[in-house]
């Protein structure tokens, strides 16, 4: 294994559309419309400013509940010695670092993340952690995914999918790099469950996420975007039903803090 960053090979997996056909189409950047060929350098910049605060951000945005979160994730996986696994959109590394400890050194644990930004942050923390026998870090679009098919155990998505400017596209890829009896988990945010909760969440994304952004982080704006693009990701139901276009199969979603985050599973036959 190598803990050299690998660049981005997506090119070659990357389907074809006429320069008029991606002029004219359009898609959300938070509340914002776009052209679709802009979200991903926009999306790019919002990460490469947070990357450094990124895991401070993360444990108080959530008051350290998102280790929750990805522990029950981790367990949901399946992931045991010798498995090949996909942490994608891994940003700064927090699965792999699991992962990598259950895969032991017959498997291995790809960090890939469309940001080099988030992918230098994730290396560095691994390696002050010691582990780098079974890690490897690629820049990869999760819409044409740079991986052979039927290559990955396990392919894991937490909190990136909603990024994506293609998210069916990123489903289709994904399916494609799994072997089969594969599975896929997409952790993400996703709709709360209850009216009042909705409401305070609202309150606590639009009004006191920003102020802490730009506190900690000083930036304020990308926060802003953060809880927009929640707004604007599928709710459950339609993730499922993505899954299950892409091919997926036993698809099943669980909602975790009143549905503020859902874990999407589904697996390859």
């Amino acid at each position: 294994m190598s803990d050299n960053l690998v660049p981005n090979q997506a090119a070659d997996h990357a389907k074809t559309a006429t320069p008029e056909l991606a002029e004219s189409e359009q898609t959300h950047f938070g509340f914002s419309q776009v052209q679709k060929s802009q979200k991903a350098s926009l999306v790019a910049n919002v990460f490469d400013s947070v990357a450094a605060k990124y895991d401070v951000m993360n444990d108080l945005m959530s008051m350290g509940v998102h280790r929750l979160w990805k522990r029950y994730t981790i367990d949901s996986s399946g992931v045991r010695a010798g498995h090949k696994v996909l942490d994608l959109a891994g940003g700064t590394g927090d699965l792999t670092a699991k992962f990598s400890r259950l895969v032991g050194p017959t498997g291995s644990v790809t960090l890939a993340d469309i940001n080099l930004s988030m992918l230098k942050v994730g290396r560095d923390k691994l390696r002050d952690k010691g582990l780098v026998e079974n890690i490897d870090y690629v820049q990869a679009d999760a819409e044409a995914l740079p991986f052979p098919d039927n290559h990955f155990d396990v392919v894991t998505m937490a909190f990136g999918l909603r990024n994506v400017t293609e998210k069916q596209n990123a489903l289709n890829s994904i399916y494609r790099v799994l072997k089969p009896g594969g599975r896929l988990l997409v952790l993400e945010f996703s709709k709360p469950q209850s009216e009042h909760l909705s409401k305070a969440y609202d309150l606590y994304s639009f009004h006191i996420l920003p102020r802490m952004g730009q506190l900690v982080a000083n930036d304020a704006q990308s926060y802003k975007y953060l809880a927009e693009s929640i707004r604007m990701h599928p709710d459950q139901e339609t993730l499922k039903e993505m899954f299950e276009q892409a091919g997926f199969e036993q698809c099943t979603y669980h909602n975790m803090t009143g549905g503020i985050v859902a874990l999407h599973r589904g697996f390859k036959f």
